[in-house]
């Protein structure tokens, strides 16, 4: 089916809370649309998230919909997320508009009346680029869309629809209770002609049978005076990267026996988890994040993974026993101690920040594994790379790889130390460090997407473990993609859905 010159209206997916399913209801509609024969593309005026991702022209946006893009089978772009806010603290955060930092902002300072007023103008020059591209855009709203006390200066979701003349879907979490209430109470908060934009209520994460659910959606359409487009079955079983760390402490668990335990460090300010896809789903490992200290010492292998403010976290390791832990497994276990990005940082000598480019900690001693030292600067890195493992560190031919870049600082050998990089880019540039095959740094995220960079790192505990054929992760999310798809498209009225997006009125 081609529905490729068939117009579309842009449609939106607004909530009555944060964590309601919104981005990933809009990788499902990105996938639906592809799967219907359109061009879609994902829109979020502003996010904020520690994960990002680096596009093609080595920009930065919100993983959230660098995901849905990947959904939508097209490459991301920072048209996609104008404005993307990193959180540095409880009260600060990086602004990065059109995928450059723009300055450090306290809540209270950015959240003032100015700021809609000078980023608009960027967020409807991106919507409008992307949207003489693709059709149908599908955009993805805030927070909840009834937050009075911030209306004035919103221009992630009501006011963003109403440019776009988009469709609204109104989606609640009824898992997490109160979903009459939240889809109700949310309506009526809004102004007369806001509501006129909501077109349809999506009732999400239900558990049990959803067919008990009948009445409550007459109810709801009764009260509401709006069509109940889907209730969605809670999704167990559909694997879609996550944007919030928040999911990861369901994630905390024990060593298991029989495979290879991998340890993710579960640092304060960890950003960039994503890395950790592929081997959550490696059938040879047994992946788990923690900063218990005894849980450290049963890993066979501890990953340091990247974090938004590496001093601080810096701090908070050598605080709590972690940095002690880390390092006593590495000596006495020969635990193998791969870290990325701030990660790579965290294993040197010494991490400096000499323009407080992060905060108030000037420098502190690192764990010493590398002998490797890092100045943070104010610029910041970013760019996706094609490399290969330096050829003295394999036996097998160099074969290139994927993954990107996202950091502020510059890390070298310490005075001393010999040169000894990790990965080669395709240019003929190096990056990383490798002191053995137990014992490694790199700035390269997704570094471990790819299965090459994966049996390296698990080498030295294959013959030791019983294992499984490794994971074709690519072909894995695709498969995730079109199953996320069904899921949703088996729940929802497409013919509906369709109609509204068509209908002018």
């Amino acid at each position: 089916m081609n529905n490729g010159n068939k117009h579309l209206h842009p449609l939106m997916l607004a909530g009555t809370g944060s964590d309601v399913g919104k981005s990933i209801l809009a990788t499902a509609f990105c996938r639906i649309f592809k799967q219907d024969g359109y061009h879609p593309a994902p829109f979020k005026a502003q996010n904020m998230a520690l994960n990002s991702y680096a596009t093609p022209e080595g920009l930065e946006i919100g993983r959230a919909q660098a995901v849905q893009a990947e959904a939508a089978g097209i490459d991301c772009h920072t048209d996609m997320n104008p404005v993307l806010l990193k959180p540095q603290s409880d009260h600060t955060s990086q602004l990065v508009l059109e995928g450059r930092p723009a300055g450090n902002y306290a809540a209270s300072e950015y959240f003032r009346g100015e700021r809609k007023k000078r980023l608009w103008p960027r967020v409807t020059a991106a919507y409008d680029r992307l949207a003489a591209r693709y059709n149908p855009i599908v955009l993805e709203g805030a927070g909840s869309i009834a937050e009075i006390n911030l209306r004035d200066n919103d221009f992630v979701n009501l006011p963003m629809a109403r440019y776009a003349n988009a469709r609204v879907f109104l989606v609640a979490d009824i898992d997490r209770g109160g979903v009459f209430a939240s889809l109700y109470g949310t309506l009526m908060l809004l102004r007369p002609e806001e509501r006129k934009l909501v077109r349809g209520l999506i009732v999400n994460k239900f558990r049990g049978d959803s067919g008990l659910f009948r009445p409550g959606v007459k109810m709801l359409e009764d009260l509401c005076k709006v069509p109940v487009i889907g209730v969605i079955p809670y999704m167990p079983d559909v694997y879609i990267e996550e944007e919030d760390s928040v999911s990861l402490q369901s994630k905390s668990l024990q060593a298991q026996g029989g495979k290879i335990n991998i340890a993710v460090v579960l640092l304060r300010h960890i950003s960039n988890f994503t890395d950790f896809g592929l081997l959550e789903h490696d059938p040879r490992v047994h992946l788990y994040y923690t900063n218990n200290v005894n849980e450290l010492t049963k890993a066979d292998i501890i990953i340091l993974p990247g974090s938004k403010s590496t001093l601080s976290d810096l701090y908070e390791l050598r605080r709590n026993g972690v940095a002690e832990a880390v390092v006593k497994a590495h000596r006495d276990r020969r635990a193998t101690v791969l870290g990325i990005c701030g990660g790579y940082q965290l294993m040197g000598q010494e991490v400096a920040d000499p323009t407080h480019a992060e905060g108030d900690i000037e420098r502190l001693p690192g764990l010493g594994l590398l002998p490797v030292s890092t100045t943070i600067g104010q610029e910041k890195t970013t760019r996706q790379v094609r490399f290969s493992l330096c050829a003295a560190h394999t036996a097998a031919p160099p074969s290139l790889m994927e993954g990107y870049e996202i950091h502020m600082g510059a890390t070298e050998p310490a005075q001393g130390a010999p040169s000894s990089p990790l990965n080669r880019f395709d240019d003929g540039r190096t990056e990383g460090y490798y002191v053995n095959s137990r014992c490694m740094g790199t700035y390269i995220h997704g570094i471990l997407d790819n299965p090459g960079f994966v049996d390296f790192l698990l080498a030295p505990w294959l013959e030791q473990k019983d294992h499984a054929p490794r994971l074709d992760y690519k072909a894995f999310k695709e498969e995730q993609y079109d199953k996320l798809a069904a899921h949703v498209r088996s729940c929802v009225d497409m013919p509906l859905i369709y109609q509204i997006l068509t209908c002018n009125d």
